[in-house]
């Protein structure tokens, strides 16, 4: 007989969710009321001015899609290609190629910049690429790529693109608010992220951003948006507010008093304490991978705090340790993914799971389940290598 579903209590440490602050959950338990409710109207206004700051944009159309980072993805992408257009897209890790996936599926031709999986992406190649194709709309790329760790200079990327009279289109679902992210700074015309990372809100929201070269674009296509619930040309109408809100689709209300609560507490951490909270703990969580004699799958210079990709010790069965966490220690680690599969895990420290306590949890931990497997590491040492760095 079905009953009242009680799930574990859980320290989610993997590439996402992330740990939800109680506050967030908090907010979702208020009562539900009308997505047209004068009160929720204002509401969203409130969550467009709190993803601007987040996003650092001043762009008008900054709204969440209502619906999980893929969602974001595939808004940004069949709003701005027509089928016969031309894209530059960079893959350096299983996302790029969903990007590839976005492009073809609008009958647009996917122009592949192809880098190691763990290594940024090479303006050097995207220059080339951008010269050969005269006639590319945009260049899509990840700035914070979740399967490596790996983090591309989105602004050398964007202004790139620009350059060769292209709009920069970037997935930024991991690195919002976890790493230096700067819109209107670096001149980024789309971006899409997810509210389950670094901003510890449960899944299933996008917050997009479009700028006005990208907004043109959209106004002036010549087809129609092949999807009708992601065409910004109708959601503008809903998230604009001049004139009033027209219908377009039942929003999400108590995820979407989730997401505000959690811009809220952003806000009041501010941006760069939160980039610095990320660099911080990982910076201990490194020391102690690094103790224990295991290594990181990207260079120092180009790695994300926030998503760590860890070589696996030879002999080791890296589903046995994700295994034993989970059933030991109520302690979720990701694995690897595509060209990455069984050689690395991938630990998060995102948002309300970047803390000394789950740092020196994970730390132990892994210790611990990999010691009792007779893996070849240097038992005893990760959690004083990571309390050195907090003593310090």
């Amino acid at each position: 007989m079905s009953s009242t579903f009680h799930p574990p209590k859980r320290t989610l440490m993997g590439p996402g969710p992330s740990d939800v602050n109680p506050r967030v959950t908090g907010a979702m338990g208020a009562p539900t009321i009308g997505h047209l409710d004068p009160a929720f109207v204002g509401l969203m206004d409130e969550i467009k001015e709190l993803l601007q700051y987040a996003f650092q944009t001043k762009n008008q159309l900054t709204i969440p899609i209502s619906a999980p980072g893929s969602a974001g993805m595939e808004s940004c992408f069949v709003n701005l290609l027509e089928p016969g257009d031309k894209a530059v897209v960079c893959q350096n890790g299983v996302f790029g190629g969903r990007m590839r996936e976005n492009v073809e599926r609008c009958g647009a031709e996917a122009i592949m910049v192809e880098d190691e999986w763990g290594k940024p992406v090479d303006p050097n190649k995207v220059e080339a690429a951008l010269q050969a194709h005269p006639d590319a709309k945009l260049l899509a790329f990840v700035h914070a790529e979740t399967s490596t760790g790996a983090r591309s200079d989105a602004q050398t990327l964007s202004a790139l693109a620009h350059k060769y009279d292209c709009l920069s289109l970037v997935d930024s679902v991991t690195g919002l608010a976890g790493v230096e992210l700067d819109v209107d700074g670096w001149e980024i015309d789309a971006i899409y992220s997810g509210t389950q990372k670094c901003l510890s809100c449960p899944p299933g929201i996008s917050p997009v951003s479009f700028g006005e070269r990208a907004v043109e674009v959209i106004k002036n296509r010549t087809t129609k948006v092949q999807s009708w619930f992601l065409d910004m040309n109708l959601v503008m109408g809903y998230w604009d507010g001049k004139g009033g809100r027209t219908y377009h689709h039942t929003a999400p209300v108590n995820s979407m008093y989730g997401l505000h609560e959690s811009l809220v507490i952003l806000k009041e951490i501010g941006l760069e304490n939160s980039w610095a909270k990320h660099a911080f703990h990982h910076e201990a969580l490194a020391a102690g991978i690094e103790a224990m004699g295991l290594g990181f799958v990207v260079d120092k210079e180009y790695r994300l705090p926030q998503l760590n990709s860890v070589t696996i010790p030879e002999g080791v069965e890296e589903a046995k340790v994700r295994a034993a966490l989970l059933n030991n220690y109520n302690l979720e680690i990701g694995a690897g993914l595509g060209a990455l599969a069984g050689k690395v895990w991938r630990i998060g420290l995102m948002g309300e799971s970047c803390c000394k306590t789950n740092v020196l949890l994970c730390l132990g931990a892994l210790d611990a389940v990999l010691t009792d497997m007779g893996a070849p590491i240097n038992s005893g040492k990760a959690v004083a290598a990571a309390q050195a760095v907090y003593a310090g």
